[in-house]
């Protein structure tokens, strides 16, 4: 089968496609065909060793995320058979092989069965965008642990950078949940595809300026916004502790614009409101599995798609053009980088 490895961090090139044996399922684990390999930022985060990780293992197949077709079963898999289509989550956590290649084995527990007729597109999208999203909005005191048509109705949600791929799942999570969704955009483009994932109100902070964004903010939500699905806390958490509620929650997922911020205690505990740091790989089995179930589900219900219609434009790539796929989400764009790994008949 044709794998991608990398044996050294480094740039994209890096990376190679070569032949190698497919490995057996063992007990509980769950061997799948490939179609769609998705490409994160954490993906090439790791790649070229900029979390100071370095290499778990000799050899790697890099990409947490994809979707593919049940190929075989190890001993004491339930749930699941061979054909089925599936998404899968945290591929390569702790393991030397994601999916950047035609077959791969996880444990049964990372492997979810897609909904009928849903594309492989969107399942391959329901990893790390879309359970971090789950994440960030089950964690406030007094809201949902779990997201369900009307589990948000009478919250209001803001979701910092509503283009990227986090803030589009977020969006469209919480539309179906049924909050009233803001969103910052940086441009017109942005906007566009904000409004297509199901944003109410977006603000292109760029146009604004920081004292018009909370002001449009602050209109959308005259009581301030129940919870923040924050990308850029440097940048933005200012912004976030003059819009946010009583008790509100500011979930915080990644670090872009920077790797610090600092606080004004009195501003800060003025609110009551708490900070909720997301990191996927260490959420717990309890909150991906219920994430799992909540993120199919909105999918089944037809309120989670990809594409430029629901506000995630798609960038598809061969697998020998891997190093390119990279070298895109690195370069910041717009949309989801997909590896087409196999056929999907």
């Amino acid at each position: 089968m044709r794998a991608v490895v990398l044996t050294q961090p480094g740039s994209s090139d890096v990376l190679q496609v070569v032949e190698r044996e497919p490995a057996e399922p063992g007990a509980g684990e769950v061997r799948v065909r490939v179609v769609r390999s998705a490409v994160n930022p954490t993906d090439w985060k790791s790649r070229s060793g900029s979390t100071g990780a370095g290499l778990a293992f000799a050899e790697v197949v890099p990409h947490q995320d994809g979707s593919g077709v049940v190929d075989a079963l190890g001993e004491g898999v339930e749930g699941l058979a061979v054909g089925d289509p599936v998404w899968v989550m945290l591929a390569a956590h702790q393991r030397p092989t994601g999916t950047a290649q035609e077959l791969t084995v996880l444990p049964r527990e990372r492997v979810v069965k897609l909904p009928d007729g849903a594309p492989y597109d969107v399942g391959a999208d329901l990893g790390v965008p879309a359970v971090t999203a789950h994440r960030a909005l089950t964690t406030s005191e007094g809201g949902p642990t779990r997201l369900s048509p009307g589990a948000l109705a009478g919250r209001t949600v803001l979701v910092q950078g509503g283009a990227g791929a986090v803030g589009n799942a977020a969006i469209q999570l919480a539309a179906w949940a049924g909050a009233t969704v803001v969103t910052t955009v940086s441009s017109d483009a942005k906007a566009a595809l904000a409004r297509a994932a199901g944003a109410h109100h977006v603000v292109d902070y760029r146009a604004t300026g920081p004292e018009g964004t909370v002001a449009a903010v602050r209109e959308a939500a005259p009581d301030g916004v129940d919870v923040v699905v924050e990308v850029s806390p440097a940048r933005n958490l200012g912004l976030d502790l003059q819009v946010i509620a009583p008790r509100g929650t500011i979930a915080i997922y990644a670090n872009d614009g920077g790797d610090e911020v600092s606080l004004t205690v009195r501003k800060t505990f003025t609110t009551n409101a708490r900070f909720q740091w997301v990191l996927l790989y260490t959420v717990g089995a309890e909150a991906l599995a219920a994430a799992a179930e909540d993120v199919t589900a909105a999918v089944a219900d037809g309120a989670f798609g990809v594409g430029e219609e629901h506000g995630l434009p798609l960038h598809h790539y061969r697998l020998e053009d891997v190093a390119a796929a990279h070298e895109a989400v690195e370069g910041g764009v717009v949309g989801k980088v997909l590896l087409d790994v196999s056929d999907p008949a």
